[in-house]
């Protein structure tokens, strides 16, 4: 996998050392469609040992294609987050395989791992974790200086509906204000995919819909794969495909022939 920022040095220690950081290829044949984003086998997830030990995940198979909007849809300890975590490169995988294109990630060590999040992925959490010395802007300031082909932040925020809130502080925003902002930090950096989780989870049923219009706008105008994980059913009804878990399984996969707007959902 070239890293994007070797593009920009196409030689000298710069580019050397990002090629050695470059996610190791799976030395299995390629997914069958350059449109897979994601693909998973036998994925499973361990926690401990012995009679204390927790089976997170058990043997996931699935695929993702490009520009998907995907819902992983669960109970609490069904294994959404811990598929999550492992797909976007935070944690590692006990057995099976799981690739980005056809770059295996369950075989990358630290610094793979690190690149492949920084230049690839973009993480929307339940709690927003931004700055509250910072505003908005420069919340998502701190993500474009370190990437090689940002948007301006003031973009990022205009796209979420943020436009007349850039140089406002966090304590000066609403919760799905705050929520927006981290979505904003997110995609500026324009990522290739979009790993939500939970991310209405902490607001009212009318902000977290402003919440997932922003996250709605961003599959559909940049065409980002997105991934959002939630215990609440109703939001399933605006994805591509539903895949349900329980018990670390896939125990269903279901296919939205007409998506619903996020504007029209209710809980």
């Amino acid at each position: 996998l070239p890293s994007r920022r070797a593009a920009h040095h196409p030689g000298g220690k710069q580019a050397h050392e990002d090629m050695e950081v470059a996610l190791p290829d799976s030395g299995s044949p390629r997914p069958e469609s350059d449109d897979i984003v994601f693909q998973a086998r036998g994925l499973t997830r361990t926690y401990g040992t012995g009679p204390n030990a927790v089976q997170a995940l058990r043997g996931v198979d699935m695929e993702v294609r490009r520009g998907e909007f995907i819902v992983l849809l669960g109970a609490s300890g069904s294994g959404k987050s811990t598929l999550l975590n492992i797909l976007g490169g935070l944690d590692h995988a006990t057995d099976g395989v799981a690739r980005w294109r056809d770059h295996d990630l369950t075989s990358a060590d630290d610094a793979q791992l690190t690149r492949y999040r920084r230049e690839h992925v973009g993480f929307v959490f339940q709690f927003y974790n931004l700055i509250p010395s910072l505003t908005a802007r420069e919340n998502v300031a701190l993500v474009t200086d370190l990437a090689a082909d940002p948007m301006d932040p003031a973009e990022a925020l205009t796209l979420v509906g943020l436009a007349d809130r850039l140089d406002h502080f966090v304590s000066q925003l609403s919760g799905g204000e705050q929520q927006r902002v981290a979505i904003a930090r997110a995609i500026a950096k324009r990522p290739d995919v979009l790993l939500c989780d939970e991310p209405t989870g902490a607001l009212d049923c009318a902000t977290g819909i402003l919440v997932l219009q922003a996250i709605e706008k961003v599959n559909r105008d940049l065409g980002t794969t997105t991934i959002v994980i939630t215990h609440n059913a109703p939001i399933a009804a605006m994805a591509n495909r539903v895949m349900r878990l329980a018990d670390g399984r896939i125990v269903e996969v279901i296919v939205n022939r007409q998506r619903l707007p996020a504007g029209e959902l209710s809980w």
